[in-house]
């Protein structure tokens, strides 16, 4: 399975989607475990894993990341755990977990987290992005670009867990102005 995963993740038709994104995210969950926020770690690792395992630009992408996931963690773990592993994965198309989904909000932030990266690590993640979607023409890239940028900043908070709050909010709010300005 861990093979079939990290296949996917390294198409070569990905840009940022890839491998680079699966270990960063991998990296996020682990920087939140050991800044003591609570979640369940099994399940929330697994979804990191299937979350974007399935990414070819369609609207539909995370509801075929939860399938695989569904179908693959099957008689591997409990019925339980495999369905949390799915509404993960579906949970990170919108971003916009509950107050109260520790496990939501500890895998959202560690997928948004590259946000809050470096300057030239989210300038390598923009250009990465506009690669998966060279198909589309620079005016309706920068349209749709902007209308999930701006999404994301309409929120109260880009981050659900304190960690990430404190330690991510700032830069990522100031990297996401820059790219929209």
């Amino acid at each position: 399975m861990r093979d079939a995963l990290l296949a996917a993740y390294a198409d070569p038709e990905r840009g940022y989607h890839d491998t680079t994104h699966l270990t960063e995210v991998l990296e996020r969950v682990d920087e939140l475990a050991a800044a003591g926020v609570r979640f369940d770690h099994l399940p929330v690792r697994l979804a990191a894993w299937f979350h974007d395992a399935v990414y070819d630009g369609e609207r539909d992408a995370e509801e075929r990341s939860a399938t695989w996931a569904e179908q693959a963690l099957a008689g591997l773990v409990d019925d339980a755990v495999v369905a949390e592993v799915a509404r993960l994965v579906r949970l990170t198309e919108t971003h916009r977990p509950d107050d109260d989904d520790a496990n939501g909000c500890a895998l959202s932030d560690a997928d948004l987290g590259i946000l809050a990266a470096p300057a030239g690590r989210y300038a390598a993640y923009v250009t990465a992005v506009r690669a998966e979607y060279d198909h589309l023409d620079d005016e309706t890239f920068t349209a749709g670009r902007r209308v999930v940028l701006q999404g994301l900043v309409a929120k109260p908070r880009l981050f659900h867990t304190d960690y990430a709050l404190a330690h991510w909010e700032d830069a990522a709010r100031a990297n996401v102005a820059a790219e929209l300005g």
